[in-house]
């Protein structure tokens, strides 16, 4: 009976189904389409193609191709895909045809600046941006690295190959002598300190450079004098990927690699050692021989693994009808061994951005949180230097466990020789010195745009910066000969530093679009950020528990904290008429704690004009001519960094350990007024910039050049105190002038551009000349500068002055002379040069400078179907070193040391046979030239891969291939402002493999 029932309702439910379901299908209809890139014409696999407000979807093939069925009354597509601008689309047919736009083609439309956003057809300032796919390849550690040889006028300089290591970062040379040359770092909108953290060897390291979307370098004034107070060396700008509209999307990349050091430093052998021993030195020195050959630079280096590991999701996810939420989420390991030793950098990243509209896009938000966690072991890098003077006759090891089992330089009465070079194995594994440095950026932007006036925006920006570092730097006790020779108890130092900064800026923006092509934009804020720095401790301790207690960096005053702060007022005026005039205007109002009440206000204005000549005068020129623009530009900048706080302040402080009175049977300190300078005030840089934007036949040959002259005023400069003061020091004043002028130039050219291959190359040059002007504020016609760059070796020795009329640093040294015979120096012998027959101070010459006088890049790339290929390199030239190696190791002084041991030298010592040392010897000045090829890297795409559901790419790089350069040392390209280059850890060549999946 029950049967019977269910029976005609189940034939009455299929025939109901059967009946839908031919409806169903008689309602809809399949789209076909193409799916390609927008520059190169080719197709873009695994884009997900979805009838908008429904999960029905499927993704394009390796072709490009997609098919989906579409319900009636259905009218537009959502189009998306990971590093495309999403797109909605209107059906019109049955067969359709979608161009994607890539994120960053669209970046390269436009430009972050200062405190927003600009086309990049509307500059009007000397800005570039630098997008992901441009960025330099490979394995890279450090954000400020990915711009290497890619924008004019930046020289980006890594400090050596130590793992996590920084670089110096230069744009358009030296704009200040004592005060920083670092340009200020904006990070999301959040201006960061510059000088690093204990325990850090690089603050920029705690940014995982595969969270960057795109980096703008502001250069001249015009463009950066919205950031007044610290943008006398320019702005770099990072901005970090963000969620995007579309579907759930992960990405998972990895890279490996393997590093080496390409390039040992070319010491004498063990058997040139004996030789030279056995004929120049006294039968003590042959009984110091040893019988081994050891290869030293081989024992301290290492082949180095290192990974690189992130995990990204991204999306939009929309909260009922007027709350839209784009995402992103990332996290990321990365760990490096250095090649010394001992050296291991690790870190630890996770970052969120949060994009919600919400009141129907009245209000964005824009929030963004980034929390790094870096783990350091440094190596000791002396053991570099030793390892190329250790004697190659001894062998690393002794037969006891004395010293930890290494052997060491002994006296003839068998303790140790406290002066004789240490054994660079054991200064490696002897010692452990680690850091932990902690670090959160985060920052909440808001942009209300009014309900009831919509061109009036309200911006809020509320943000922190906070890093904290701790460190332990231990030797091993009664064992490491590094400490045992001065102190036989062993010595641990510990550390822990924390700074923090907090950003508070709110502004008005108002925006109105007068006519189609007439528009105007003014900016009106307040800002406010201050800096504080604490020492939770700092001491170092014995292994016998006693401690020597060192207070770094404490207040000069109980109450007061480390730190200080900046208030702002800043406006900006954007102008276009016509869409061919553009003017640019604006004025910053600084006020510093630094500075004394009268001194503490700067005021910082800027103004720049642009024509777009193409729209005056080729109007129908189409894509013959896509740009021509001209921008002029005039502004002032300024700077406070170098200042100590209260210097300004008269301050006493205790007298030398010698200076003491007697009561009774007590030695008392007094205190002692020390020398201040109440009148110290911004240094300030007035620049001016001129330039011309380019591009012809569709951006196939694009570019510009800038002609820039920048002139620095109340230079901060170290200088003595006039004769018949009270006071026998030097102070930090506003005495100086500094004047620096260049050209830049960029090229960039597509000669080949089809749908399936793309061929792009860029190259850029920048010129510039610096040149103090002014250095001390009395007359003092026997003054030849402030001596600098000091070398290692002997006592006092100087090779560099800051002297007016040359470059800052430009070298000091006698003019050697030489055999006329053999073309060799002649020890000892220098040319008299003002004749008054001998050899004195006044003979010493200006010559050369470190700096370069030219810096380049070029890069280039192709794209094949699925295959790519890329290359990158730069160089300078006219820059100049001074090889403190060899004048500190190529002597028979250094082979027969007279401490009583036995050294090695430099191969250069058989070209000169130098008995002494030479330290102020022109002979070490180098033309350190060179050009280097930084990269050379290869990718593939595989296609879909896991049954259509992900994609695959594989990529290979190899970095740092070779540097053509007659510099005799170790590498030309020296961090060092002063141009000695001694000690340097080698930059190694490093071999890496990657792999990077979207599903």
């Amino acid at each position: 009976m029950l049967f019977k029932n269910i029976l005609p309702f189940l034939f009455t439910l299929l025939l109901s189904l059967l009946i839908c379901s031919n409806t169903l299908l008689a309602q809809t209809r399949e789209i076909k389409g193409t799916v390609i890139d927008e520059v190169t014409g080719q197709p873009v696999f695994g884009a997900t193609v979805e009838i908008k407000g429904t999960h029905y979807a499927t993704i394009t093939d390796s072709t490009g191709v997609f098919k989906l069925n579409v319900p009636s009354g259905t009218n537009v597509l959502v189009v998306s895909h990971v590093g495309y601008a999403a797109k909605d689309i209107n059906i019109t047919g049955d067969e359709m045809h979608i161009v994607l736009t890539s994120i960053t083609s669209s970046l390269e439309n436009v430009v972050v600046i200062a405190y927003g956003t600009r086309k990049k057809t509307d500059l009007t300032g000397s800005v570039v941006a630098v997008s992901e796919k441009d960025f330099q390849k490979g394995n890279i550690a450090s954000s400020e690295q990915l711009l290497q040889g890619k924008v004019p006028g930046l020289e980006i300089t890594p400090g050596g190959g130590a793992a996590g290591g920084g670089s110096k970062i230069r744009i358009r040379g030296s704009a200040s002598l004592n005060a920083s040359n670092d340009p200020l770092i904006v990070i999301d909108g959040v201006p960061v300190e510059s000088n690093g953290v204990s325990g850090s060897a690089n603050l920029l390291n705690t940014i995982n450079p595969n969270d960057i979307e795109s980096i703008s370098v502001l250069k001249d004034a015009s463009a950066a004098a919205l950031y007044g107070s610290r943008a006398t060396n320019g702005v770099i700008i990072i901005t970090t990927k963000k969620g995007a509209s579309g579907k759930l999307k992960f990405n998972f990349n990895t890279r490996a690699s393997l590093s080496h050091v390409a390039n040992k430093v070319d010491v004498l052998s063990a058997d040139e050692i004996r030789r030279i021993v056995n004929e120049k030195g006294t039968d003590e020195f042959k009984g110091f021989l040893g019988n081994a050959n050891t290869d030293w630079q081989d024992a301290i280096y290492q082949q180095a693994f290192g990974s690189d590991n992130n995990l990204s999701v991204s999306g939009r996810a929309d909260i009922g009808k007027s709350i839209k939420l784009p995402y992103r989420l990332s996290g990321g390991y990365y760990t490096q061994e250095g090649v010394l030793l001992t050296n291991k950098f690790d870190r630890y990243t996770a970052s969120a951005n949060l994009n919600p509209k919400l009141f129907n896009d009245y209000l964005t938000l824009n929030i963004n949180a980034k929390y790094a966690r870096t783990n350091n072991r440094f190596a000791d890098e002396g053991a570099i230097g030793s390892a190329v003077n250790f004697d190659p006759t001894q062998p690393i090891y002794r037969n006891d466990d004395k010293y930890g089992g290494f052997f060491e330089w002994e006296q003839s009465n068998g303790v140790l020789n406290a002066l004789a070079t240490r054994n660079p194995v054991a200064m490696l594994m002897l010692r452990n010195n680690t850091s932990t440095v902690n670090r959160f950026i985060g920052n909440v932007q808001a942009d209300y745009k009014l309900h009831f006036f919509p061109d009036l925006h309200l911006l809020l920006n509320v943000g922190m910066d906070r890093s904290a570092g701790s460190g332990k730097d231990k030797f091993r006790p009664e064992m490491a000969a590094s400490v045992l020779g001065f102190n036989s108890r062993g010595r641990i130092s510990e550390y822990q530093q924390t700074k923090a900064s907090k950003l508070a800026d709110i502004q008005l923006f108002y925006q109105k679009d007068i006519t189609e092509k007439t528009r105007i934009d003014v900016l009106l804020g307040h800002g406010y950020q201050d800096f504080y720095t604490d020492d939770v401790f700092f001491y170092s301790k014995f292994y016998d528990g006693s401690i020597d207690t060192v207070i770094a960096n404490k207040p000069d005053f109980p109450d007061d904290r480390n730190g200080f702060a900046i208030e702002s007022y800043l406006g900006r005026v954007n102008f276009t008429l016509s869409d061919k005039y553009l003017l640019t205007a604006s004025l910053r109002r600084d006020a510093s704690s630094k500075f004394s009440r009268d001194n503490r206000v700067g005021y910082f204005p800027a103004v720049a004009f642009a024509w777009k000549l193409k729209d005056e005068f080729f109007p129908d020129a189409g894509n013959n001519i896509n740009e021509l623009k001209l921008r002029i530009g005039w502004g002032v900048t300024g700077q406070q960094d170098g200042i100590a706080y209260y210097s300004y302040m008269p301050r006493y402080t205790y007298g030398s350990g010698s200076a003491q009175y007697q009561f009774g049977d007590q030695f008392i300190r007094f205190l002692r007024p020390t020398a201040y300078y109440p009148d110290v005030k911004w240094e300030t840089t007035q620049t001016t910039n001129i330039g011309l934007d380019y591009g012809f036949l569709q951006n196939r040959i694009s570019g510009s050049i800038d002609i820039y002259s920048k002139k620095t005023k109340d230079l901060l400069s170290v200088v003595p105190v006039p004769p018949g003061s009270n006071f026998n020091v030097e102070l930090l004043k506003n005495v100086g002038n500094l004047n620096n002028k260049g050209v830049e130039f960029l090229l960039n050219v597509v000669p080949v551009r089809n749908a399936r291959t793309t061929w792009d190359v860029s190259f850029n040059m920048a010129y510039n000349k610096t040149e103090v002007t002014k250095l001390i504020d009395f007359i003092d016609p026997n003054y030849k500068g402030i001596s600098t760059s000091g070398v290692s070796g002997g006592t006092g020795n100087n090779i560099g002055k800051i002297a007016v009329g040359y470059a800052p640093y430009v070298f000091y040294p006698y003019k050697q002379v030489y055999d006329p015979t053999t073309g060799r120096p002649i020890e000892g012998l220098y040319e008299d040069i003002n004749r008054d027959g001998q050899i004195t101070d006044d003979d010493r010459y200006y010559y050369m400078k470190p700096a370069a006088d030219v810096i380049y890049g070029l890069s280039t790339n192709v794209t094949l179907g699925k295959f790519s290929a890329g290359l990158a390199g730069h160089g300078m030239i006219g820059n100049y070193l001074y090889n403190n190696y060899l004048s500190g190791s190529a002597t028979l002084r250094n082979i027969l040391n007279p401490v009583k041991h036995i050294g090695n030298a430099s191969v250069n010592y058989l070209e000169t046979e130098f008995s002494n040392n030479m330290y102020l010897s022109d002979y070490y000045i180098e033309n350190a030239s060179f050009f280097r090829l930084d990269n050379i890297n290869l990718g593939y795409d595989l296609g879909k891969v896991l049954k259509g559901k992900a994609s695959l790419r594989l990529t290979g790089n190899v970095q740092n291939i070779f540097v053509i350069t007659k510099y005799r040392g170790a590498d030309p390209e020296n961090a060092s402002s002063t141009g000695v280059d001694n000690n340097i850890y080698p930059r190694p060549r490093i071999y890496s493999l990657g792999a990077s999946i979207d599903f």
